[in-house]
């Protein structure tokens, strides 16, 4: 058993945009739904295509079904329909510290030799 991503709300926003309805002339993919699920379970696994668990279908039928959907600017328009929905059930936040140089400081020149005061005497 495959565990989803998406929720019911989120998958009734982005089923308008799913290409290849029953409406349409010709053959349309099955179960458009699983197929959406696969491209989050790629992203968030980070797995090459090939180890696509068989739940979600043909390793290269669901590929070429994803260039199909790239190609057609899908994913931008569900990105689109998803973005109003400010939840913020995923939040990442970045921790590391990075140093700034001190030429990015605005700090003046670098380490320079200053003579002590018992030297500048002599």
């Amino acid at each position: 058993m495959i565990r989803t991503v998406l929720t019911d709300a989120q998958w009734a926003a982005i089923a308008p945009h799913c290409l290849g309805r029953e409406c349409d002339p010709g053959r349309t993919g099955p179960q458009p739904r699983m197929f959406v699920e696969a491209v989050p379970w790629i992203a968030r696994t980070g797995c090459p295509w090939r180890d696509l668990p068989p739940e979600f279908g043909k390793v290269n039928t669901v590929f070429k079904r994803f260039r199909r959907w790239v190609k057609a600017d899908a994913f931008h328009m569900m990105f689109k329909a998803l973005s109003g929905d400010g939840d913020f059930e995923c939040v990442m936040v970045d921790g590391t510290v990075v140093k700034v140089h001190r030429h990015g400081q605005g700090a003046k020149g670098g380490l320079r030799a200053r003579p002590s005061g018992a030297l500048a005497a002599v």
